[in-house]
């Protein structure tokens, strides 16, 4: 008894001597009393929650008791900038001296003069900031390696489902990079947005042996159901379920730390509202084609999942009004989803976010817009739009006394690391079957610095693929609360 007490007060000192440049919240606190001095710990906390304070105020602890001398940060292509620009110097204590070096695959002689100071024999904290997809490549991986070697370092991947594939090279090059780190932590708010098996990977960067096993197929063993399954002249391994998730969990609360906003944040509620529009009868007529295409395809049993999945969507597109064909060709069609749009926005007050998986959708909302309220009412964030630009959109966005008003963006560019609480309306235009991508963008708004409650407004296209995505997500986010030990939620009405 003594001794366990004795432990907690070594950890909680580790933490409360620490000069906090803003005080945490009570979750944070708690994260960082169970996980500062672990070797390897998952922060498994919601959007919004503050996670990336979590990680660098662990970082500066560790600092601070000499324990490490070097931070590798490694983030997906939308957020890691915004590591270097926003979190990092918003939450580094003034005592931390430190130097800050974003990954540069360009090497000329200014950039190897900057990446030079990661390795100067000072005493200053080196923090590297690299994007996940760098790691796919041999000079970016030589360059975390050298980093690694060189420093006692905590090496943390944010946004951890960004490895979740265990066959993706970058996947491999971060586990085996991990090796070379004395700490190790991952980030993310929805650690399974497909399946348990989600989680694997990620844990295999901590430790491979924290599920308690050493492959892939072992633990897939024990956790799924797998049913062989025959289509047309293929068979293939089917999971059809999941089993021993209680373990799974428990196995998981050892190392990691969950909280949801709800039971942390007092924020305002989510609404979640359908508007449905039908399919004109050419849009109809071509969407029923590919859909018995789509069949035929899988029927043969000859064909790829890239094939079918290519076909899955173009029929989305042609729910949107477009679709391109074989030979490149961009064909469009009248379509019900621009004027419900367009009438939505007309029925609401204040600033709103609209979201669009396809750029094509993006440019002619833009358009519709700019005819209706002018062309500093609008702006559009996808991959096309310039790096420069995009914190410059972000900042009018959040400055109510500007005329931005209407913010459209790709959730894969725009829907990780910006604050963009401004919103008290979010507009699907369209979907994609990626959980993660859906929450991250939903959460864009509803995150601390939200005062309002925050509408979520599906447009869908009835009796189409657009329900069937709905339907996919909403099962997926059934899973992962299965293996995180929450409530099922209702998330899409």
């Amino acid at each position: 008894m003594y001794l366990g007490l004795l432990y907690k007060a070594t950890l909680e000192s580790g933490v409360m001597r620490y000069k906090f440049k803003y005080q945490p919240y009570e979750h944070q606190l708690n994260a960082l009393t169970k996980s500062w001095n672990k070797s390897e710990f998952a922060y498994f906390m919601d959007m919004g929650t503050g996670k990336s304070k979590v990680l660098i105020d662990n970082m500066c602890i560790l600092y601070d008791r000499g324990e490490i001398t070097g931070a590798l940060i490694i983030a997906p292509k939308g957020v890691y900038r915004n590591w270097e620009k926003g979190e990092l110097p918003t939450h580094i204590p003034d005592h931390v001296i430190h130097d800050i070096v974003l990954w540069n695959p360009s090497q000329t002689k200014k950039q190897i003069e900057i990446q030079r100071k990661l390795f100067f024999p000072d005493d200053n904290l080196k923090i590297f900031v690299m994007n996940v997809e760098a790691l796919s490549t041999k000079k970016g991986a030589d360059m975390a390696e050298r980093f690694l070697v060189a420093h006692d370092a905590l090496m943390a991947v944010d946004e951890s489902t960004t490895i979740k594939n265990k066959d993706a090279k970058r996947t491999k090059t971060i586990v085996s990079l991990g090796k070379h780190a004395k700490f190790r932590r991952i980030l993310t708010g929805s650690p399974v947005t497909k399946s348990p098996m989600d989680l694997y990977s990620q844990c295999e960067f901590l430790d491979p042996w924290l599920l308690g096993h050493s492959s892939f197929f072992s633990f897939q063993h024990e956790y799924a159901v797998i049913q062989r399954r025959t289509m047309g002249a293929h068979s293939f391994n089917h999971i059809v379920g999941y089993r021993n998730l209680e373990k799974l969990t428990s196995l998981l609360n050892k190392f990691s730390y969950r909280v949801k906003k709800e039971d942390c944040l007092d924020l305002p509620d989510k609404v979640y509202v359908k508007r449905t529009v039908e399919l004109t009868k050419e849009q109809r007529s071509v969407y029923d084609s590919l859909k018995t295409f789509a069949m035929a395809l899988l029927e043969e049993g000859s064909v790829s999942t890239d094939t079918i999945l290519t076909q899955l969507l173009r029929m989305q597109q042609v729910c949107s009004g477009h679709v391109k064909t074989d030979d490149g060709v961009l064909k469009t069609f009248d379509s019900a989803k621009l004027p419900e749009l367009m009438s939505i926005l007309e029925e609401t007050d204040g600033k709103v976010i609209i979201w669009a998986t396809f750029t094509h959708d993006i440019l002619e909302i833009q358009k519709a817009i700019t005819e209706k309220y002018g062309e500093q009412s609008v702006a559009t964030y996808y991959g096309e739009t310039e790096c420069d630009e995009r914190q410059e959109i972000v900042n009018r966005f959040q400055d109510p006394n500007n005329g931005l008003v209407y913010f459209i963006g790709q959730p894969r560019t725009g829907g990780y690391g910006l604050t963009l609480t401004e919103a008290k309306t979010i507009i699907y235009y369209s979907n994609n079957f990626d959980l993660e991508v859906r929450l991250q963008s939903e959460d864009r708004a509803h995150r601390i610095g939200q005062n309002s409650k925050v509408t979520y407004i599906d447009i869908i296209a009835e009796n189409t693929t657009d329900e069937r995505v709905l339907k996919a997500l909403r099962n997926k986010i059934n899973i992962a609360s299965q293996v995180l030990a929450e409530d099922f939620r209702d998330w899409i009405v």
